[in-house]
């Protein structure tokens, strides 16, 4: 990854972190989307305790990913794009009946629309020079959908279809299109909300970084259209 430009979507959060760490141990330079000031906070304090050599490699952007304009704008800043590394998405559970519209046109805006957006767009530009790594993040639940998931599960399963459309369309270029299928990370938000019992079966935000930067590297040059489960033991 040394001297990659890479757009990482959702690093303030517990896998972005580990993603970003990853990442600039690696020698890459990132742009990372910033959604808001809590978001924003959360960065800030990760990229104070980065040496000068690494924060010099980070430039952070706000971008409303469901809105086309600010998207295209964050990646047409870059100098390049070769890799799209998109970690943003949601979740919500409940009894399909019981599931409001409101609710799942939240989850289509967050996992959805969002991944459609910066997909498109890094696409665009990875094709000025035919070369490019994109990973997305779906979900066990899109293959393996359950009770109480319609929502979340939908979306995710529309992830991977887009994942797998690029992955088709860039069949004859050094653009590649790969998807992770975690099961639960652990995470201090999943930590809060599951408890802690079960954690150690989890998948690490560490372990799946490695993942994903397999996928984003010249290793992965010729996997394509891969729907990689990362369960861990659950």
């Amino acid at each position: 990854m040394n001297d990659r430009h890479v757009l990482l979507t959702g690093g303030s959060g517990g896998l972005g972190i580990a993603v970003t760490r990853a990442l600039l141990a690696r020698g890459a330079h990132l742009t990372l989307t910033v959604r808001d000031d809590v978001h924003a906070q959360r960065l800030t304090a990760f990229l104070d305790d980065l040496d000068d050599e690494a924060r010099a490699r980070v430039r952070t952007a706000p971008a409303d990913l469901a809105d086309e304009a600010s998207v295209r704008g964050v990646i047409d800043a870059m100098p390049r794009v070769d890799c799209l590394i998109h970690l943003v998405g949601g979740f919500t559970m409940g009894p399909l009946d019981e599931t409001s519209l409101e609710a799942l046109r939240e989850q289509i805006d967050l996992n959805l629309v969002t991944t459609f957006l910066v997909c498109k767009h890094a696409l665009r530009r990875m094709k000025e020079r035919g070369h490019g790594r994109i990973v997305t993040v779906g979900s066990r639940a899109a293959v393996e959908p359950g009770a109480q998931l319609s929502a979340y599960a939908a979306t995710k399963a529309g992830v991977l279809a887009l994942t797998r459309v690029i992955a088709d369309e860039t069949r004859d270029t050094d653009i590649t299109a790969n998807a992770v299928l975690p099961s639960i990370i652990d995470t201090a938000a999943n930590r809060k909300a599951m408890g802690e019992s079960q954690a150690e079966r989890w998948v690490t935000p560490e372990s799946l970084a490695e993942v994903i930067l397999f996928l984003a590297s010249e290793a992965a040059r010729d996997v394509r259209g891969a729907l990689l489960p990362v369960y861990g033991k659950v």
